[in-house]
């Protein structure tokens, strides 16, 4: 089912938690809204799952509007499955009767319950727990009670609002893996929220970077990172530098910059103007060589594996982020090549 919003604004006070949000989520997709805490992203889904009217603008699920001007139909005719950060099961419940619940309460058939039920718990691997009560389970198993729940009611959209951020950090890589197999497996739209970038670009087939209830751009996660719209989005996706630079020449989707004295080719947009712009450099993008530009290594970090440092350009004062092989000390000295980079849009 796709999910289409067109300029909705929900405020609060004189708060605007969702400022002119237009979006569209194709059917089956992975859509993860990636922001900072109070930027509206779960204002943003609740306002699809119906659990807040908005003020203004359209909400569509399918081919029905559910919200507009003078509409507001509520979650129960929505049809979408909601797994809040809490999982808010019933604890005095089995995993088995939590996950029969919706179906009971549209009074299926017992036949059709049972068999409901079961199918759900095979999908989400919890046939051997069906008869514990959730205060026995994991974390993780939690979670995809939450999920089996989600099926069982045949929501053909689920959202998820931060189901990882009460995981211990060893457990979210096995279940971003649970979660890639449960909407491989379901087929459902799916919108996932979270402030974790890692998780956003693991997870997703494509991102939306929320920002005081704006959204500042939607694309795949290789686009988020590779060409951010502006330097918001450069700065809070991945690790980078930004640079100013001098835009020479510009041909076609390549621009010749002017950067600490040399002439260095870089991506850019269609249509680049001439003159000073900033100049996105992720550490991936530099590199140690004989004909670079002379810097100045300030500190290092270890990361495991490589060292992390931040070098200056002569005639430059932002250090740029580097990735290096072996260890290097304050006051080092070598030449930095720039293999690529991209100008952002002013």
């Amino acid at each position: 089912m796709t999910i289409r919003l067109a300029s909705v604004r929900k405020t609060f006070g004189s708060h605007a938690a969702l400022d002119d949000v237009s979006l569209e989520i194709g059917t089956g997709e992975f859509f993860v809204v990636l922001g900072p805490s109070g930027c509206g992203k779960s204002t943003l889904l609740r306002a699809i799952a119906g659990l807040e009217p908005i003020d203004h603008g359209e909400i569509h699920l399918g081919d029905r509007q559910v919200a507009g001007p003078k509409l507001h139909q509520p979650p129960e005719g929505r049809n979408v499955g909601v797994v809040f950060q809490s999982y808010a099961l019933w604890p005095h419940m089995s995993v088995r009767a939590n996950v029969a619940f919706p179906l009971e309460t549209a009074k299926q058939s017992k036949s059709c319950v049972q068999a409901r039920t079961n199918n759900c718990l095979a999908t989400v691997e919890l046939e051997p727990f069906a008869d514990r009560k959730p205060a026995d389970l994991s974390g993780g198993q939690r979670q995809r009670v939450a999920l089996a729940r989600c099926l069982a009611q045949g929501a053909e959209t689920v959202l998820m609002d931060e189901p990882l951020a009460n995981l211990d950090p060893h457990l979210r890589s096995a279940m971003e893996e649970e979660l890639a197999e449960f909407h491989k497996k379901s087929g459902s739209t799916t919108l996932f929220i979270t402030h974790d970038q890692r998780e956003a670009m693991a997870l997703a087939d494509k991102v939306a970077l929320m920002w005081d209830g704006r959204v500042l751009q939607a694309d795949t996660p290789e686009m988020l990172y590779d060409r951010p719209v502006n330097e918001q989005v450069a700065g809070f996706i991945g690790r980078s530098t930004i640079l100013t630079a001098d835009v020479l020449a510009v041909r076609g989707k390549r621009a010749l910059v002017s950067l600490a004295g040399q002439a260095v080719e870089v991506d850019c947009a269609e249509g680049q103007e001439m003159g000073s712009a900033r100049l996105l450099v992720r550490p991936e993008h530099v590199v140690v060589a004989e004909d670079g530009m002379p810097c100045t290594v300030q500190r290092v970090t270890y990361r495991g594996g490589y060292w992390e440092g931040h070098a200056r350009l002569e005639g430059d004062d932002t250090p740029v982020l580097i990735n290096l092989t072996r260890k290097a000390f304050a006051g080092d000295t070598f030449r930095l090549k720039l293999r690529s980079a991209w100008v952002l849009s002013s």
